[in-house]
């Protein structure tokens, strides 16, 4: 090999780095060369920590574009769940949860509470573990996914749009039961669970109890097929009826007004 001056290492390497997409190696081999020298390290063991390096940086860039893929409206994760706030939440359970086997298995996953009480964070919580775990993860609300499929059979492109919901590992379904469903939208959004039924996961929020689901889905007997794809080997999770962020508004303006100052409540 033909001896080559410093400046002519770090271009080679800048120029082979971007070559290979190796953007990790490239920042940190100046850095990680000086240490390897004041530390003795081996060529091996040099080599072997910058790789290592870039497989690190690689995983946390693949971790971050999945979630991103997602289409989460916010984020949310399941560290940040009160459970003070919110007793009828067990930390075991959604522990459980967070570690994705029901996602392995291709089961459902139902959040039945009021509003306010955590549903749409541990929707989104839940899919964003399973996005950084490596799990395909959509998030839509249930009427968005029910317009775009009504789009897709108007241009005659149900098929195509249905079998990519398929091939996603785990759909979150937000808002389900806020709003009632024509029976043609509950027909597509029909087509889509037996799509996915006991293939892949899907993680539903709906703020009405399964006996209340006939006010979104008109007709009974699709409402009855609909809970039952829903339900089979599902894990149901009530959140409960009192409103978390209700409650916490509530003891924020009684903190704000208990303060010298404050306003006095009425």
């Amino acid at each position: 090999m033909t001896a080559m001056t410093p400046q002519a290492v770090e271009v080679a390497i800048d120029t082979a780095c971007r070559t290979l997409r190796l953007p990790t190696i490239r920042e940190q081999a100046g850095h990680a060369a000086q240490v390897a020298a004041r530390e003795q390290h081996t060529y091996q063991g040099f080599l072997a920590e910058l790789l290592l390096a870039e497989c690190d940086d690689r995983d946390e860039r693949r971790r971050t574009r999945r979630v991103q893929e997602a289409g989460f409206p916010r984020p949310k994760r399941l560290d940040d769940i009160d459970y003070t706030a919110n007793t009828s939440l067990n930390p075991a359970v959604i522990n459980t949860l967070a570690g994705g086997e029901w996602i392995a298995k291709g089961r459902p996953l139902c959040l039945i509470g009021d509003s306010g009480t955590g549903k749409t964070h541990l929707l989104i919580g839940l899919g964003t573990a399973a996005a950084e775990a490596g799990y395909r993860v959509r998030y839509v609300l249930a009427s968005r996914l029910v317009n775009e499929l009504a789009e897709a059979d108007n241009d005659r492109a149900l098929t195509k749009v249905i079998a990519r919901y398929g091939r996603i590992d785990l759909l979150c379904l937000d808002e389900l039961g806020y709003l009632q469903l024509d029976r043609r939208g509950a027909e597509l959004l029909f087509q889509v669970l037996t799509e996915r039924e006991e293939k892949t996961a899907i993680a539903i929020a709906s703020n009405e109890p399964f006996s209340g689901w006939t006010k979104t889905f008109t007709d009974p007997r699709l409402c009855a097929a609909i809970v039952d794809r829903l339900t089979y080997h599902a894990t149901i999770i009530e959140t409960g009826t009192t409103s978390y962020r209700l409650a916490h508004t509530r003891a924020t303006s009684g903190a704000t007004s208990s303060r010298p100052g404050g306003a006095k409540s009425s």
